[in-house]
């Protein structure tokens, strides 16, 4: 299969690392960082994971979209902010029958995907592994979790049981699920509840728990985003949600969330499409978001002194 990989920063590396091991594969990664994509071509992607670094040489990188050409597989991985921009300057990957998967974090990337590329293109998912870049041509697997995918919707089609299937081959735990547009809403929420919390104060995931005023500010702004989403008829996948976002702190107690890695490299984050997206579904519905609110003005104000 051709594949490319939209996005090379740390998960589109993991994901196209480990679908470049498939013989049968032919993937491509896609980023604008020249050096990253020159330090590939040239050494191979190195990937530390469980104490070792594993070289992987299947891989072409590419700044430009026109040296991979259409591919039977999209796999997206741009931050939700750029997404837009990304598949609009990447048109040269999507032929009439590109599958585009989104394994992004944040609200609006499927319907972005859709406005850009077709409805009947796009497949959703989530991810719960994790991953850091270390440099050009380096990158660490941090955390292992599942893939879950889906047809936006809800039918098991032949397409998702290969894309599945492929994942699974892969080395990357998969499954599929009936009610993709629910997971991504109970990752959104995950992410509402740990990314800015940590991007303002400095913890690790686990240390939010550690603290009763960090605890229940994780407690408070998931409870509005649940609020909004029962407001949206979403139907999430936990009955608990805050209890879920709990058990993700705890399992990946010593995580520097992507926010607060993005903070600490001064870079722009994703809160329009996390805390941000909760204040505009709110906004649009009725339902109140104070918390959300003030953590995504704290993170604005972060990302301006950090320019």
């Amino acid at each position: 299969m051709k594949i490319a990989v939209i996005g090379a920063g740390a998960m589109g590396c993991l994901y196209g690392g480990k679908l470049s091991a498939l013989p049968e594969n032919q993937v491509f990664l896609l980023d604008v960082w020249k050096e990253h994509m020159d330090a590939v071509n040239e050494k191979g992607l190195q990937m530390e994971e469980d104490g070792q670094v594993l070289t992987y040489n299947g891989l072409k990188g590419c700044t430009s979209a026109s040296e991979a050409g259409p591919a039977d597989l999209a796999v997206i991985f741009v931050k939700s902010t750029l997404t837009e921009q990304a598949v609009r300057g990447n048109k040269e990957v999507f032929g009439p029958d590109t599958l585009a998967l989104t394994l992004q974090n944040g609200l609006g990337n499927i319907d972005i995907l859709k406005k850009e590329i077709g409805e009947s293109n796009v497949i959703g998912g989530t991810t719960a592994h994790g991953a850091t870049m270390l440099g050009p041509g380096k990158m660490r697997h941090a955390g292992k979790g599942k893939t879950i995918i889906g047809e936006l919707d809800g039918r098991e089609s032949e397409r998702i049981k290969a894309v599945a299937a492929l994942l699974e081959k892969a080395g990357l735990e998969t499954e599929i699920s009936g009610n993709v547009l629910g997971l991504v809403w109970d990752k959104l929420l995950v992410n509402v509840g740990i990314n800015a919390l940590t991007a303002i104060t400095g913890l690790h995931n686990g240390e939010l728990l550690e603290h009763p005023e960090t605890e229940r500010l994780l407690e408070k702004a998931v409870e509005e985003g649940a609020a909004v989403a029962a407001a949206k008829g979403v139907a999430l996948g936990f009955a608990d949600p805050v209890a879920h976002t709990k058990d993700v702190c705890r399992a990946t107690a010593a995580n520097k969330s992507s926010m607060l890695q993005d903070i600490l490299n001064r870079r722009q984050t994703e809160i329009d499409m996390i805390n941000g997206a909760i204040v505009r579904e709110g906004a649009a519905l009725g339902v109140q978001t104070p918390v959300n609110e003030t953590l995504s003005q704290l993170i604005r104000f972060l990302q301006k002194e950090k320019k």
